[in-house]
């Protein structure tokens, strides 16, 4: 199986200007205390079962804490014939980047 493509925090800000979709599979409580503005919140723990919501037909940026959680969700959903990237660096590169965060489940 091929690796599922990869772009960094830099590309996921051009990417956003541009109205891209972004999907945070992190659990609640660390969406919560804050994530990329614009970020939909659809937990790994629950992907399997939700991933009728995951858009198909348009590419999906992945994001998570670092970059380990959102591959393994790239992993599942690319076979499945969605457009899938992974941010690596994830959420935490986009913090220390000094990039804006937005706190609470209203991404959700």
């Amino acid at each position: 199986m091929t690796e599922p493509q990869e772009i960094d925090v830099d590309e996921l800000a051009a990417r956003l200007d541009g109205g891209a979709i972004v999907i945070d599979v992190r659990e609640a409580d660390e969406f919560e205390s804050g994530h990329v503005p614009g970020a939909r919140f659809l937990p790994l723990s629950e992907l399997h079962e939700r991933v009728g919501e995951v858009p198909a037909g348009e590419p999906v940026l992945i994001i998570c804490k670092s970059g380990g959680r959102s591959m393994r969700a790239c992993q599942f959903l690319a076979p499945l014939g969605h457009d899938v990237t992974n941010v690596a660096g994830g959420t935490m590169a986009w913090v220390d980047s000094g990039r804006e965060v937005v706190t609470g489940i209203a991404g959700g």
